[in-house]
């Protein structure tokens, strides 16, 4: 224990700060030599021995110095081999603190070490140390205090004292996560001038009175001041007081001196990924060393130190195939890139690379660690041609069938499916020159459906021999050549089907002229069988002749004429004749063709001109106006103008009264020859001839009006009257046509008046209420018979007088009015009876009635016979029948079939 006593002194000389004066610029490390012999392989106490030196010194090599190597984090100082620290340049004094680490790279043994700086006095000697006097670790332990005296007094070579006024207070380290016990003094701070009155010292500033408060406090009468609680450098890596001394009334004492407080980091936080899973990619097949992705991980303790340096490495990969070392990774920046060749997304199509972050630079033993998962997808690439499944293929097809699927296509492609180094195209390379056949991807099988897209003819080609190949949409990889399988024969047969017969000239067109007469041959029209495997015969009909003018041969197909042929039928359009004929073959199913025949009708000279206009007007002397006259032809040229307009000889007045002048070849004047024409309608005949050959002409009339006209050569009205052929006497004729016609009108208006008022004052005899022809008639009550009822049968006797009708009260009673005049000769019954007389006694009644013309116009009661106002016979309710006697009803049987019912009733004696 005495080893160790003298151990610890000798780590707190090499702790304490070291002095800078202002003459010195570098400061020899000392050696610490650790004699771990004397604790052989004690666990606890090295352990001990590394939490103390971890945060302030470490060092290994306890053979010396050689072959260490030294570095700081400061840019403001330097460490040369030998262990000794020199400033680079200029300094502000005190500088900050720095850490100087150690390292054997035999061993890979790290150790760090804190060092501080204070500004040292200047001795007497300007620094230099007394001769022979040695500064021993006693006496360094005796000119360091924790106890800053900022105002010291100083004496001057003349006996004056001054006082300094600032205070220079090197920074303040604390280490964070300290265990305590709380509250841990850090320093003291005294001003001597305590010594004559007293002084209370106090703190402001972010961690005493501002948030976060109470962090570090101060004892106001000692000036010791303390850390209250545990610190955390990710929470806040310093902090900036302000320390005041005051006397017992509030007043300054000195100036306030500022404190910086520093953290120290400790290695209290593991990296942390920005994502716990990574998903990369790479193609397969890719070389050594491509890139894949980055992982990145975040430490939160001090980058500048190994506690957030962070080192990264691959932990597993899954799977192992083909090689258990397919990926590296760069241990600082976390580029993850393939290290070994054999990717093949065939075989392996994802990888799960468990990716392991640690601080401490990469130190296991020390660092602090996180892992996260690196997913990596072998991406396809087209390094597989497809390959047919069978080299041949075969299909059927009936001809002239289009869009027809014959075959299918099968291939096996091992890239990724429905992708482009999946997806198949299929060509045909040989054995179609015609383009008959067209190959279609199907998208959801990749399956090629060979497809008919132009028609095939049994009778050209039986079978097509195909060869076809497959390709991707994309090319193929680099290096990766064509399959042998990648191409395959496809054999076509082409069945026969029953064709229709068609016409080799369709539309055909023949000229010849019109008028050719019934019965002349014009052409054939024959069609052709396609069939010609098959011996099938072709028969030929109509289909449309619109004028019925043309015959075919059933057989042959020989067209002839039915009826002449006239170009100036409305049939006709553009000088040509259209006709549809149909062939039909035999077949089974039985097949037909259309053939249109055009027939243009070249024109003959076989319309005579006809004249225009037919009717004009012309005063009654000339030179005041004429008639411009022409002609009409329904021919065509040169068989119509320039027409020849003239006069006839006969009648000789037609000449003598009138003259024509020629305009031109179509157009001539009709004037008067004479100085007076008699106003009235004249019948012009003109002679009108074409220029056909030979030419036709034709005599037309015209209706000429002559009529008186003014000084404007306009008919006046009396003119116009006149020259209608109207004299004086034939206008009041027919004015007193018209009169006599009016006054008929107005006599038969009267008339009819007149008899409408005498039909409304004629009283009926029957009471309105009686009529039966408009009423409704209730039959709802049955009596005993005709003694029971009270019926009054003035209705079906004849009135001998109208008087008692005429006086009664109207709205009681009515009765039909008997006709007065000549009554109608009915028939009179005869007094023997003759078999089948009572239904000609009817019919000849009925005939009578229908005949009278007295008869009024709606129903009435018809009376064939009047008996009387009486009856001496009595109610016939009391006759009674008797079944004794021999009376024979046989004879009911001849008066015909309306007393048949009668007859079986009483005429079947034997029977029943």
């Amino acid at each position: 224990w005495g080893q160790l006593g003298t151990l610890l002194w000798s780590i707190r000389t090499l702790v304490d700060p070291f002095s800078l004066t202002g003459d010195k610029t570098s400061v020899k490390i000392k050696c610490l030599k650790l004699v771990f012999d004397c604790f052989p392989y004690h666990a606890n106490l090295t352990h001990f021995f590394h939490l103390l030196l971890s945060v302030l010194v470490k060092f290994n090599n306890c053979a010396g110095n050689k072959g260490v190597r030294y570095e700081t984090n400061s840019l403001d100082f330097k460490v040369r081999a030998d262990g000794t620290l020199f400033a680079a340049h200029q300094l502000q004094v005190p500088p900050k603190p720095l850490r100087v680490m150690a390292w054997d790279p035999q061993s890979l043994a790290r150790r760090e070490a804190m060092v501080r700086f204070l500004v040292a006095e200047k001795s007497q000697h300007n620094g230099h140390k007394p001769k022979g006097r040695k500064m021993v670790p006693g006496d360094l332990a005796q000119q360091q205090s924790d106890t800053l005296l900022p105002w010291r007094q100083h004496q001057s070579p003349n006996g004056l004292r001054r006082q300094k006024r600032d205070w220079v207070i090197p920074p303040i380290n604390v280490p964070e996560n300290s265990r305590g016990p709380f509250p841990q003094q850090l320093v003291r701070i005294r001003s001597d001038k305590d010594k004559e009155i007293h002084i209370r010292y106090s703190i402001t500033g972010v961690g005493a009175d501002q948030p976060p408060m109470e962090v570090f406090s101060i004892d106001p009468v000692s000036g010791r001041m303390y850390v209250t609680r545990p610190m955390d450098r990710e929470e806040r890596a310093s902090y900036h007081l302000r320390a005041h001394a005051v006397d017992m009334n509030g007043n300054k004492v000195e100036n306030p001196i500022d404190l910086y407080i520093y953290v120290i980091d400790m290695n209290d936080n593991r990296p942390e990924f920005i994502n716990q899973v990574y998903n990369g990619s790479v193609d397969e097949g890719s070389k050594p060393g491509t890139y894949v992705m980055t992982v990145t991980a975040n430490d939160a303790d001090d980058s500048t130190t190994a506690n957030g340096m962070v080192r990264y490495r691959i932990v597993t990969q899954t799977p192992q195939s083909p090689s258990q070392n397919m990926f590296t990774i760069n241990s600082e920046t976390g580029d993850i890139v393939t290290v070994a060749a054999g990717l093949d997304r065939e075989k392996v199509q994802q990888y799960i690379v468990i990716v392991q972050a640690t601080d401490m630079e990469g130190n296991l033993n020390y660092g602090l660690s996180n892992t996260a998962t690196a997913i990596i997808s072998v991406t396809d690439v087209n390094d597989n041609p497809p390959e047919f499944t069978t080299s041949t293929y075969s299909g059927e097809v009936p001809e002239n069938r289009v869009e027809v699927v014959v075959a299918n296509l099968t291939v096996m492609d091992r890239d990724q499916p429905h992708s482009p180094n999946w997806n198949a195209i299929y060509r045909i390379i040989s054995g179609d020159p015609s383009g008959h056949f067209t190959i279609r991807t199907d998208p959801v099988t990749n399956e090629g459906m060979v497809t008919v897209v132009k028609a095939v003819d049994y009778e050209m080609n039986r079978a097509f021999m195909l060869t076809v190949m497959v390709s991707n949409q994309a090319p193929l990889a680099s290096g990766i050549q064509m399959s042998f399988q990648s191409t395959a024969g496809v054999t076509i047969s082409v069945t026969d089907v029953n064709e229709a017969p068609y016409f080799p000239t369709n539309h055909k067109l023949i000229r010849l002229e019109e008028g050719v007469p019934t019965g002349t041959v014009l052409t054939t029209f024959s069609a052709v069988d396609p069939d010609r495997f098959m011996q099938q015969a072709v028969r030929y009909s109509k289909l449309s002749d619109p004028a019925n003018w043309l015959n075919i041969n059933a057989t042959n197909g020989q067209i002839t004429t039915a009826a002449v042929l006239d170009r100036e039928s409305d049939y006709i359009k553009n000088n040509v004749y259209e006709a549809t004929f149909l062939a039909a073959d035999n077949g089974i199913p039985p097949a037909s063709g259309t053939g249109t025949l055009q027939i243009y009708l070249i024109d003959i000279n076989d319309n005579a001109p006809e004249l225009l206009p037919k009717e004009a007007q012309i005063c009654e002397k000339p030179n005041l106006n004429v008639i411009n006259i022409t002609a009409a032809d329904a021919d065509m040229d040169p068989n119509v103008g320039p027409f020849v307009f003239e006069l006839p000889s006969v009648p000789s007045a037609v000449r003598k009264n009138w003259t024509i002048t020629r305009l031109n070849g179509d157009y001539a004047q009709l004037s008067l020859r004479i100085m007076y024409l008699e106003a009235g309608v004249y019948d012009v005949p003109i002679i009108v001839t074409d220029s056909g050959n030979p030419p036709l002409y034709n005599t037309s009339v015209i209706k000429v009006k002559v009529c008186p006209c003014d000084e404007n050569g306009d008919c006046t009205t009396i003119g116009a009257v006149a020259a209608a052929g109207l004299g004086t006497g034939a206008i009041i004729a027919i004015l007193i046509c018209i009169i006599i016609l009016l006054t008929m009108v107005l006599l038969f208006v009267v008339w009819m008046k007149r008899r409408e008022k005498e039909r409304h004052t004629k009283q009926l005899l029957i009471d309105p209420e009686d009529d039966v022809r408009d009423n409704i008639l209730k039959y709802d009550e049955e009596g005993g018979g005709e003694e029971d009822q009270d019926y009054d049968l003035s209705q079906l006797q004849q009135p001998e007088t109208m008087d008692h009708v005429l006086n009664k009260t109207p709205g009681v009673r009515r009765v039909d009015e008997r006709p007065i005049g000549a009554e109608p000769q009915y028939p009179i019954r005869p007094v023997i009876p003759h078999p089948g007389d009572i239904g000609d006694f009817i019919n000849e009644g009925l005939r009578a009635a229908d005949n009278d013309p007295t008869a009024p116009p709606y129903d009435s009661l018809l009376v064939f016979d009047y008996e009387g106002s009486g009856s001496t016979a009595g109610s016939v309710s009391s006759l009674n029948s008797s079944s004794s006697g021999d009376q024979d009803y046989d004879y009911l049987n001849d008066w015909g079939p309306r007393f048949k019912k009668l007859a079986d009733m009483y005429g079947g004696g034997e029977e029943d």
